[in-house]
């Protein structure tokens, strides 16, 4: 299992730029993929973006082009930059992990508390 730590939310403008960090608290190598995901309020939470162990990333279609994942292997963390921020980008943010294995071939998946983002002038 894994325990994840977001952070980096808070209040922009449109236009602006934020970066979200989601620390875990074992190598991210064993982990099969992870990602970012919000939720506005009264929506379903969605896919904003996952990056894999072997470091492919994918996007969501509303966030290409703005938003990038990336990693550092060393820290252990995950990361979102998020530019030219929009007004319906504003939602709660959460990292997830998800673990897979022979005894657990559907797998798991570990949340982080959340990080508030809001995007308005």
């Amino acid at each position: 299992q894994v325990q994840l730590v977001e952070s980096g939310g808070g209040l922009v403008q449109p236009g602006g730029s934020l970066r979200l960090s989601c620390a875990a608290s074992r190598s991210i190598f064993s982990i099969n993929a992870m990602g970012w995901y919000r939720q506005a309020p009264g929506k379903e939470r969605e896919l904003v973006a996952s990056i894999t162990s072997g470091g492919s990333t994918n996007y969501a279609d509303s966030v290409k082009g703005r938003f990038t994942i990336s990693r550092d292997i060393a820290k252990n963390t995950v990361y979102l930059q998020m530019n030219n921020l929009k007004p319906e980008d504003t939602a709660v943010y959460y990292c997830n992990a998800h673990i897979s294995s022979w005894a657990r071939p559907y797998g798991n998946d570990y949340w982080g508390q959340g990080t508030q983002v809001t995007v308005s002038s």
